[in-house]
């Protein structure tokens, strides 16, 4: 079996798991499988009759999985959470953890093209069966798409400015590596490069992977999956993913509502506040320090 940080170090990983409140015969989804360490983990608090289901899109991923028959691997999306437990028999399970971060071994691996570290092929898809890669939304988008794009998802200071850009650009020279995109961006990028370039790739990544649309169907289907008093846990890593959660926990839904919501939410916040990582973790684990952890427990079943 690889080492567990041959893919990624485990963030929140006690905190994650804690928040499941594990029962040794109890079924569980690891929305995101990832280096396999939270879902270790919930092994190895299962006794020999609980189950655990672990989705992920990310080929590579599945190189961690670990030899053990309780464990089902589910090679796609989480957004296809509800279809594939229904598939293998499990209408109602007992808790769901999802870590939305990117993975060490994705930003690591040049040829995936999600850092800005490497040159690699404008790539940036989680799932390599999927058409859609960050050279044809940077190379077909209009100039107003491209402008939200850059706004809504990377909170780019000049969106609007570095839209006009690339779509003036793009004519003259076909967009392939990330080096091209560096060159090309240099004459927009405004305060730190690192940062803003970051901002960027990040806009792009959520693009391609459908990230905020796959999150939100995650959260309704989780609510849905749930038995009552089974646990949500999920660790988000920037603002957007952080306030989806936190309203739909809260809520039920994304918005902040007008104050006379009339349904009641199908999930009761644990956390009234994110749980953060220590400063030990932060300081062995740089990446870490954006994660924010929240759990949430399902109310009486309001669903079908």
């Amino acid at each position: 079996m690889m080492e567990q940080n041959y893919y990624h170090t485990t963030v929140l990983l006690q905190e994650a798991v804690d928040g499941l409140n594990i029962k040794p015969d109890g079924v569980y989804a690891d929305a995101t499988f990832g280096g396999g360490g939270h879902s270790r983990l919930i092994l190895e608090r299962l006794g020999p009759e609980g189950k655990l289901l672990a989705f992920d899109q990310d080929a590579d991923a599945w190189r961690n999985k670990p030899d053990d028959d309780r464990l089902i691997p589910v090679t796609e999306n989480f957004r296809h959470l509800k279809r594939f437990l229904r598939l293998h028999g499990y209408n109602k399970i007992d808790g769901i953890l999802a870590d939305l971060g990117v993975s060490s071994f994705q930003f690591d691996t040049a040829e995936r093209g999600f850092s800005i570290r490497f040159d690699g092929p404008l790539d940036m898809r989680m799932d390599q069966r999927s058409e859609l890669t960050a050279e044809k939304i940077l190379m077909t988008y209009t100039e107003p798409q491209l402008h939200k794009l850059f706004e809504q998802y990377g909170e780019v200071r000049n969106s609007k400015q570095l839209a006009k850009h690339i779509t003036e650009q793009r004519g003259r020279s076909r967009l392939h590596t990330i080096v091209g995109l560096r060159g090309m961006l240099a004459p927009v990028i405004r305060g730190n490069p690192n940062k803003y370039l970051a901002q960027v790739f990040q806009a792009l990544r959520i693009e391609v992977n459908d990230e905020m649309g796959a999150l939100k169907d995650l959260l309704q289907q989780s609510a849905a999956c749930l038995k009552p008093g089974g646990r949500l846990s999920v660790i988000s890593f920037h603002s957007l993913e952080d306030r989806l959660v936190k309203q739909y926990m809260k809520r039920g839904r994304w918005d902040e509502g007008n104050g006379y919501d009339t349904i009641r939410p199908p999930l009761r916040p644990v956390t009234p506040k994110p749980v953060e990582p220590t400063e030990a973790e932060m300081k062995s684990n740089p990446r870490s320090r954006s994660a924010r952890l929240r759990v949430a427990e399902k109310t009486e079943d309001n669903d079908e």
